[in-house]
């Protein structure tokens, strides 16, 4: 209580300092990292607050215990406020704040604008390109299935410039009916224009009338006897049929308009957000925020709502399943930022209110299948814990793998898993530096990748969002055991337990030997804790021999051109998208080198005689 008390003052020796005003407060640690962030229409009253009343939530309370530094930042109003609150949070993530974990920028579809042969692309971050945009997309599978779609329908060009302009024969898109091949001009401008008109007026969700259109044009074809064309406006409409099954028509009619429904079981959130855009639905999403159990459905929401669009552009109706606090002013607040009015409401009947109720049915189901998942992961974590006698039940998990070719493109991997499972945001990649190593010096490529992955956590220490493991786990025997034992020994970490898994004789799975401390270990062919293991070991098998063979394609893509003088980063861009790959460039003639834009006669005799020599 000591420590509360301290908190407490140290607050109220600011107040007199803070002056009647919106703004933000940063509370901190003695190790001055954030532990709160909080907005404020008038700043002292707020802070008052903490010094005055006496009964605070247990959260809080910790929270002020911990507090051994008070940041203030003053706005000119508390939309302004609520902005800097929610662009604060996600920058420094406050252990005490509501924290919208997996946030990341959602893919558009774009066609280009002031072009006369507009690209059908995907794009994701700022808009920052002249064109259209329709979407988001909830995922970039569903964004990119859409593009192929498209192109069966409309047949507009995905090909980059660089390679739209160096083409002179049709590539393999024309050939299977997605693309009209604009780059050999089998088509007009004018022609390719009402192609990209009609994928705009389908994206815009005027998709019967292109329908219509479609259905007239075949009839026109058959009754000329031009089936051919006939069959390729057939098969134009099937996509169309396709692609609007996929992406159901919003009966409530919503033009631009996102659904957020939350749901709380055992303590935890989900909020699933339903996208519609020009009618259609353009997919959905799960979040999982982080926060005290102590925390309402409500509370979560408001906090959600603020930060998913700290940095997205916000539609212009939100329907929401949940009466939330300080509603007007998170209106305003996002009216502000997108210079428009936005709409926040509860549907209370019709169709809005059947697709509101199945946005909250959805993150009930996801959050189940996430509780479920959790507790058999935490289930498994602890049988490894009885299984090889650890001292605690580890909650983190590494994983180490090694992949190479006789010693070339050696790469280390790392991968992480936890209650939650698979930690994609924390697997690593080592590039091995060592050049002295042996080909295939699966111990020496080992050693260094354990020294620098334990040496970073030792340099970064005094960092709140280092991660150390509470198992490593090696794909290898005794002898990378005894590797990595060494090194981390060396380095100060006793007490993180190692587990190599070795494969029996015959590389057979389920014949595994285990090797712990002391100890070889046989499971049982039908233990699941068998099948756990095998999966963490196959997943960091997975992500070794993947970034082994992109670091060998990047290679061999290297190794023939880069050794060419004079030719650097864009004359190799050119070479490669002309020609596909770095081996057609070996095969090329004098006279095809010279085809491409940005090669000269001099740098073509150059090339070619560098292969034909």
């Amino acid at each position: 209580m000591r420590n509360l008390d301290f908190g407490k003052e140290l607050i109220r020796k600011k107040i007199p300092l803070v002056s009647n005003s919106p703004g933000v407060y940063r509370m901190l640690d003695k190790k001055d990292q954030v532990l709160y962030v909080g907005k404020a229409k008038n700043l002292p009253n707020r802070l008052k607050s903490y010094v005055l009343d006496r009964k605070h939530p247990m959260r809080t309370e910790r929270m002020l215990a911990l507090t051994n530094n008070l940041e203030i930042v003053t706005t000119d109003s508390e939309a302004e406020a609520l902005l800097l609150e929610a662009n604060l949070i996600k920058k420094f993530k406050p252990k005490f704040n509501i924290l919208l974990r997996d946030d990341k920028s959602f893919p558009y579809i774009i066609i280009e604008k002031d072009c006369d042969w507009p690209q059908l692309s995907k794009h994701r971050g700022k808009k920052n390109k002249n064109g259209y945009y329709f979407g988001p997309f909830a995922s970039a599978g569903s964004a990119n299935w859409t593009i192929k779609i498209l192109q069966k329908v409309f047949l507009l060009r995905v090909c980059n410039d660089s390679v739209f302009k160096n083409r002179d024969r049709p590539c393999i898109l024309y050939q299977i009916k997605r693309c009209s091949a604009p780059c050999v001009n089998y088509l007009s401008k004018t022609e390719y224009s009402k192609l990209v008109s009609d994928t705009i007026l389908f994206l815009s969700g005027k998709s019967k009338n292109i329908q219509k259109k479609l259905s007239v044009e075949m009839e026109k074809s058959s009754e000329k006897m031009d089936y051919e064309k006939a069959a390729i406006l057939r098969d134009r409409i099937k996509a169309l049929a396709q692609i609007q099954s996929s992406q159901s028509i919003s009966s409530a009619n919503l033009d631009n308009a996102d659904v957020i429904s939350i749901a709380q079981e055992a303590e935890k959130s989900c909020v699933q957000v339903f996208f519609y855009r020009s009618k259609q639905n353009w997919g959905n999403q799960s979040y999982f925020p982080f926060h005290d159990k102590s925390h309402t459905a409500e509370e979560v929401l408001a906090s959600f709502i603020v930060q998913f669009y700290e940095n997205k552009n916000v539609p212009s109706e939100i329907l929401i399943n949940k009466e939330i606090k300080d509603l007007n002013l998170i209106k305003f607040a996002l009216g502000k930022k997108e210079e428009k009015f936005i709409s926040i409401k509860i549907p209370t009947k019709g169709s809005a209110l059947k697709l509101s109720m199945m946005a909250e049915k959805n993150a009930k189901e996801a959050l189940i299948r996430k509780i479920f998942e959790s507790e058999t992961n935490n289930k498994l974590l602890n049988k490894i814990a009885d299984k090889f006698k650890l001292d605690i039940s580890p909650r983190t998990i590494e994983v180490f793998d090694n992949s190479h070719i006789q010693g070339t493109n050696s790469i280390g991997a790392l991968i992480t898993f936890g209650s939650e499972g698979f930690i994609k945001k924390q697997y690593r990649k080592f590039n091995i530096k060592n050049k002295e190593l042996n080909a295939g010096d699966d111990y020496g490529m080992l050693k260094e990748v354990f020294e620098r992955r334990f040496s970073k956590i030792i340099k970064s220490k005094k960092q709140t969002d280092v991660v150390i493991p509470d198992l490593v786990i090696i794909d290898g025997g005794k002898g990378q055991y005894s590797v990595g034992r060494k090194i981390l020994d060396e380095l100060g970490f006793h007490d993180i337990p190692i587990i190599a898994i070795a494969k029996g004789k015959n590389r057979n799975k389920g014949d595994e030997t285990f090797f712990h401390k002391t100890s070889a270990i046989k499971l049982s062919k039908r233990e699941p804790l068998l099948f756990f293991l095998q999966r963490l070991r196959d997943e960091s098998h997975r992500f070794a021999v993947s970034s082994h063979r992109m670091k060998r394609n990047k290679n061999l893509t290297k190794s023939l051109l880069d050794q060419i003088n004079g030719i650097g980063r864009t004359r190799k861009r050119a070479l490669l998208n002309y020609f596909g790959s770095a081996k057609a460039v070996e095969s090329a003639s004098f006279d095809d080198l010279k085809r491409i834009e940005g090669i000269e006669t001099s740098v073509a005799k150059k090339i070619h005689d560098f292969f034909h020599s």
